[in-house]
């Protein structure tokens, strides 16, 4: 169920990733906070909890499994999506060049424009994704062995914020300079723009982290009990 719901999220957060932007900005203190999250981002931090419950509950080495067969998946929805665009269909072509024509806004048929976008949504939170789940389970493990299996606060909130740190940084850079998705404005500096998508996307999963904690503790202690499996068993072992 867990490795299930962590390749779902996982999945639909890549295909979903930057079609659409949500402005989500707010005022404080008569000041306007710039607010921006990619709707990819929403199903995120939900991946760091489901691997940091198998991590908990079933080891270093069963988490890591799951983060490969997550890469795994990804490059055969990529593969899917090529296919998909390299077959024959009914798409209107331009005569002259052999290209799919464009509407009057200057869009590629919906799929083409789909596929795209999931092309460079992929590229760039693949690389994200390897470098901060390996970085998750890593300090969730090194934390646990640290504490001998306690604090459980520590290990989840400390492992999952960080690593989110390293993706947010690397999703939105690798996305701008690879992928060019992002809506960046022309007339403005560009790294005042990346910082405020790397900040928005970071302080969205480091809130969802940290609210987390509670059904965390409680789902360790009935799924360990359930699954009659001692989560304590691998920080007090050699």
């Amino acid at each position: 169920m867990l490795t299930g719901l962590f390749l779902g999220s996982l999945t639909m957060l890549n295909i979903l990733g930057v079609s659409r932007f949500l402005d989500m900005s707010f005022d404080l203190f008569g000041m306007r906070i710039p607010f921006v999250l990619a709707v990819g981002v929403l199903p995120y931090p939900l991946t760091f909890l489901c691997t940091d419950f198998i991590s908990e509950l079933y080891g270093q080495r069963r988490a890591n499994a799951v983060v490969w067969m997550g890469l795994l998946l990804n490059v055969w929805v990529v593969a899917i999506l090529w296919l998909g665009g390299a077959l024959p269909g009914y798409e209107a072509l331009d005569p002259a060049s052999g290209e799919l024509v464009r509407d009057a806004a200057g869009r590629l048929p919906l799929f083409f424009e789909v596929r795209a976008l999931a092309f460079g949504a992929v590229a760039a939170s693949m690389v994200a994704y390897l470098a901060a789940q390996f970085c998750d389970v890593w300090l969730f493990h090194f934390w646990k062995r640290l504490t001998r299996g306690r604090h459980l606060w520590l290990r989840n909130n400390g492992s999952t914020m960080v690593s989110q740190l390293v993706d947010s940084t690397a999703v939105i850079v690798i996305t701008h300079f690879w992928a060019g998705a992002l809506p960046i404005k022309a007339d403005e500096a560009l790294w005042p723009q990346l910082l405020v998508f790397i900040a928005s996307g970071y302080v969205f999963k480091f809130v969802c982290a940290a609210l987390d904690t509670l059904p965390f503790y409680l789902g360790v202690r009935w799924l360990g009990r359930w699954l009659a499996i001692d989560p304590l068993a691998e920080g007090t072992g050699p």
